[in-house]
C-alpha cells in the first residue's frame, strides 16, 4: 500500500510537470495541487504553447499523458453536452497509436489468456500486427481448421495502469469540484464515474464479442452490411479473435471507383435501422471503423463503444427530430427536459425561449429536413441543456456524435442526399398509427406533436406529485439564496470552530500524556501518539474544508478561458 502510494505521488507529480509544460500552471496554482505534493515544480511552458488554443494544448496534454488519458479524451468528444465545440472537434482527432508491443509479449498473453502454447491455439500467427493501439493490437493469423482470423491482444498490464491512473482521476476531479466554479453543472467525479464503467468494459473484450454477436443478429438478413463473426471458443477476456474481412477502408478508398450514391443510401439506411428499428448503433463510426467491399457493401468494425435505446428512447427520437423539422420550440424543450435528469428546477419558459433561437438561427424558412446542419444544431441545443441544468443521458450524447459523424460521412460522399426523406416513414409509422394525420398541415402536425408529449407528461408529473404527497417530500420552497448562503457559512464556521477546540483539547492532552509518559511503548507514550494523530487528522479535515468552500471563491475556467483569448 505505501509503495503504490508513492507510485500515485509520482505519477501525480509527473501530471503536474505535464501540465505546466502545455501552458496549464495558471490554473494549478488556483488548485493548489502544490500543497498536496509537497513542493512547487518548475518546469517552462512549451514555446509554441503561448500561441496554441486551449483546446489544442489539452489534447497534446492528454496524449503525453498515455493510454488512460487518451481514452477519457476520445470518451469526452462523444459528450457535446459536456465541453464547448472547439474542446469536441480537437479531441476528436486523438489518436492512440503507440508503437507495436514485442512479440514476445503478445506470445505471453495469448498463452497466458489460453492456457496452452500459441501453436496449439492458431495453425499460423502474423508477428506483424496489422494495427496498434494503446489498449490492443491486431493481428493476422489462422486457426487450426483454416478460418482466417484477425485476433485483438491486449497489451500486458494494462489493466493495471489503467485502475492506477483512474484512482488519480477521481483524486483530481474531488480537487476540481471543490475549487472550479463551473464544476456544479458538469460534475467532473460523475464524469470519471461514467469513463470508469466505459473503460473497464472496453478491457473486457468478452463485452466487444457480445456486441459483435448482437449486431450481427440484427443484420442478420441485411445482406447489403457486414458484421465480422466472432469467434467465441477462441476469445476471453484479453483475446477476442473475430472472422477476417477483405475490404478497403472508407478514409483510403478511392471513390471515383465507387457508386457514391448507393454507398451513402447503404450508410444511411444502415444507421437508421440501428436508431429507429435495433435501439442498437456504433457508437464511433469513423471512416476508419468502416469497410468498403464489392458492390458497395460495407462492413462495421470495432465494435467496443455502442449505444443502446430503448423503446421510450428510440420513440422520443423521432418525436424529436420531428420536432425540430417543424420549429416547435415548446415540444423539444419538453422533450429534452422528459429525457433528461435536470440537476435542479428548470425554467421551461426561458429554455423554449433560447431554443426558439437556436432553432430560428439554424432552420431558416426555406431550410427543410435534408438540409439541417447537424453538425452546428446539435451541439447547440446540447449546450443550452447543459446551461438550464439539463443534464442528457449518456446514450443520447453518444448518439448526437454519432450522427454528426454519419452525416459528415454521408454529405461528403453524396451531398444531395435526402436525409428527411429516409427518416419519414419513421414518423409516419409513429402517429400515423394513433391519429390520423392524412391532410393535416404543419400546424396540425405541431398539434398532434404536443398532444403526444402532452399525453406521457401530465401522467409522470402527477405520478411524481403524488408520490411526493404520499412521503411526505411535498413542499413549498420560500428559501432566499443570500439566506441559504448565510446558514451554509455559519455552519461550516461552527464546524471549524469546534475542530478548533477539540485539537486544542488534544493537544493539551498529549502533553500531558508525554510529562508522565503512561502507557508507554518502546519510550513513546501510546495515548499522545494517538492524540497526536488525531490532531493531524482534525488539521486535514480544516484543511480540506477550507479547500473546498472556506477561502475565496471557487476559480471560473470560463472566464480564465476568456481572458486568455483576449490576451491573444
Amino acid at each position: 500500500m505505501i509503495r503504490q502510494a508513492f507510485k500515485d505521488l509520482s505519477r501525480l507529480r509527473e501530471i503536474s510537470l505535464v501540465a505546466l509544460r502545455h501552458g496549464f500552471g495558471e490554473l494549478l496554482d488556483r488548485t493548489r495541487l502544490w500543497e498536496v505534493l509537497g513542493r512547487k515544480e518548475r518546469q517552462e511552458p512549451r514555446p509554441e504553447s503561448g500561441h496554441e488554443s486551449t483546446a489544442r494544448r489539452f489534447r497534446l496534454f492528454l496524449s503525453e499523458l498515455g493510454p488512460t488519458f487518451v481514452k477519457l479524451g476520445q470518451v469526452l468528444s462523444t459528450r457535446a453536452d459536456l465541453l464547448p465545440r472547439e474542446f469536441i472537434q480537437e479531441l476528436s482527432t486523438l489518436q492512440d497509436a503507440v508503437p507495436p508491443e514485442d512479440m514476445a509479449h503478445v506470445r505471453s498473453q495469448i498463452e497466458k489468456s489460453f492456457g496452452r502454447p500459441i501453436e496449439q491455439v492458431f495453425a499460423s500467427f502474423e508477428e506483424t500486427p496489422l494495427a496498434s493501439a494503446s489498449i490492443a493490437q491486431v493481428h493476422r493469423a489462422t486457426t487450426r481448421d483454416g478460418r482466417e482470423v484477425v485476433v485483438k491482444v491486449q497489451r500486458p498490464d494494462i489493466a493495471e495502469r489503467v485502475r492506477a491512473d483512474l484512482d488519480l482521476l477521481y483524486y483530481a476531479a474531488r480537487i476540481l469540484e471543490a475549487v472550479v466554479e463551473e464544476t456544479g453543472v458538469y460534475s467532473p467525479t460523475g464524469i470519471i464515474e461514467e469513463f470508469d464503467v466505459a473503460i473497464r468494459e472496453e478491457l473486457d473484450f468478452l463485452n466487444e464479442a457480445k456486441n459483435l454477436r448482437d449486431f450481427g443478429e440484427t443484420h442478420r438478413d441485411r445482406p447489403r452490411i457486414t458484421i465480422p463473426k466472432v469467434y467465441d471458443d477462441l476469445s476471453n477476456s484479453t483475446v477476442l479473435t473475430m472472422e477476417y474481412v477483405v475490404g478497403q477502408k472508407l478514409r483510403g478508398v478511392d471513390l471515383a471507383q465507387h457508386d457514391r450514391k448507393l454507398l451513402a443510401e447503404t450508410l444511411l439506411e444502415g444507421a437508421f435501422h440501428q436508431l429507429f428499428d435495433d435501439g442498437l448503433f456504433h457508437g464511433d463510426p469513423h471512416p476508419g471503423n468502416i469497410l468498403v467491399l464489392p458492390e458497395e457493401r460495407v462492413a462495421l468494425l470495432d465494435l467496443g463503444v455502442v449505444g443502446r435505446l430503448t423503446k421510450q428512447m428510440q420513440e422520443n427520437l423521432i418525436l424529436l427530430v420531428m420536432a425540430v423539422a417543424l420549429k416547435d420550440a415548446d415540444t423539444v424543450a419538453r422533450l429534452l427536459y422528459r429525457v433528461a435528469t435536470p440537476d435542479q428546477r428548470t425554467n421551461l419558459a426561458a429554455f423554449k425561449t433560447d431554443i426558439q433561437a437556436v432553432l430560428d438561427q439554424y432552420l431558416a424558412e426555406t431550410v427543410t429536413l435534408a438540409k439541417i446542419d447537424t453538425n452546428q444544431l446539435i451541439p447547440e441545443l446540447l449546450n443550452l441543456a447543459v446551461r438550464y441544468h439539463v443534464r442528457i443521458p449518456k446514450e443520447y450524447a453518444i448518439l448526437s456524435r454519432a450522427a454528426v459523424t454519419v452525416e459528415g460521412l454521408i454529405r461528403g460522399l453524396y451531398p444531395e442526399i435526402n436525409i428527411g426523406k429516409a427518416v419519414l416513414p419513421y414518423a409516419k409509422e409513429l402517429l400515423v398509427g394513433r391519429y390520423e394525420t392524412m391532410g393535416v398541415g404543419i400546424t396540425g402536425m405541431r398539434a398532434l406533436l404536443r398532444l403526444q408529449t402532452f399525453a406521457t407528461d401530465v401522467p409522470m408529473q402527477l405520478s411524481q406529485i403524488l408520490l411526493d404527497l404520499e412521503s411526505g417530500k411535498f413542499s413549498v420552497n420560500l428559501a432566499s439564496e443570500d439566506l441559504v448562503r448565510i446558514h451554509q457559512s455559519l455552519k461550516g464556521l461552527g464546524f471549524v470552530a469546534f475542530l478548533g477546540f477539540l485539537a486544542c483539547g488534544l493537544t493539551i492532552g498529549a502533553f500531558i500524556s508525554f510529562s508522565k509518559l503512561d502507557f508507554a511503548f518502546h519510550g513513546v507514550p501510546v495515548l499522545g501518539a494517538l492524540a497526536l494523530l488525531l490532531i493531524g487528522m482534525l488539521f486535514g479535515a480544516v484543511a480540506l474544508w477550507s479547500l473546498s468552500s472556506g477561502k475565496g471563491h471557487k476559480i471560473s475556467v470560463t472566464r480564465w478561458l476568456e481572458r486568455r483569448q483576449r490576451r491573444k
